[in-house]
C-alpha cells in the first residue's frame, strides 16, 4: 500500500542537526517525511565558532568541522538508503539560527525540521532550545519541532 503525503505542497525539507541525540531523532523524522512525500531533503549543521576562537584554536575548529561533516555524510547515506535525495550543508559561525533561517530561504524550503533539547525534570521538560525558539519565531516556512 502506497503512503499518502501527510502534508501537501512540500518540495524541499531542511533538517538542522548538531549530531546530538535530540537532533538525530529529528533527522529520522525528516527522512521519513521526505520519503513519504517523495521530496528532496537538505541536512545542515552549524559549527558554532567566533573569529577569536577560530584564531586561537584552529585545530579544534577543524576537528569540530570534520565531526560535523562525518555526521552529515552518515545522515546522507541513511537518507539515500531510504531512496531520499539528499544534500548536506555545513556553516561556521556564531548564530546557528540565523544560518538555518537563511539557508531555508535560499533553498526555498517548505519546512524546517529540528529537534529540541530533551530535559528530564519539572518545567524544564517544556522548554526548547534557544536556537529552536529563534527559528520558530523568524522562519518564513513551517517548522516541525521533534521532541526526544
Amino acid at each position: 500500500m502506497e503512503k499518502a503525503c501527510p502534508i501537501t505542497g512540500l518540495s524541499n525539507i531542511l533538517v538542522a542537526t548538531d549530531g546530538s541525540d535530540y537532533s538525530e531523532k529529528a533527522l529520522h523524522e525528516a527522512i521519513n517525511l521526505a520519503k513519504s512525500c517523495n521530496v528532496r531533503l537538505h541536512v545542515m549543521s552549524v559549527v558554532e565558532v567566533n573569529e577569536e576562537y577560530e584564531a586561537l584554536a584552529p585545530q579544534i575548529v577543524e576537528k569540530a568541522d570534520e565531526k560535523a561533516r562525518l555526521f552529515l555524510d552518515a545522515a546522507k547515506a541513511c537518507a539515500e538508503r531510504e531512496n531520499v535525495t539528499c544534500s548536506t550543508i555545513v556553516h561556521r559561525g556564531e548564530d546557528p539560527a540565523r544560518f538555518i533561517i537563511e539557508e531555508a530561504e535560499k533553498l526555498k524550503a517548505d519546512m524546517i525540521v529540528m529537534g529540541r533539547h530533551g530535559r528530564k525534570k519539572g518545567l524544564r521538560k517544556l522548554l526548547i532550545g534557544s536556537v529552536t525558539t529563534k527559528v520558530l519565531t523568524h522562519a518564513h516556512c513551517k517548522v516541525l519541532v521533534v521532541p526526544v
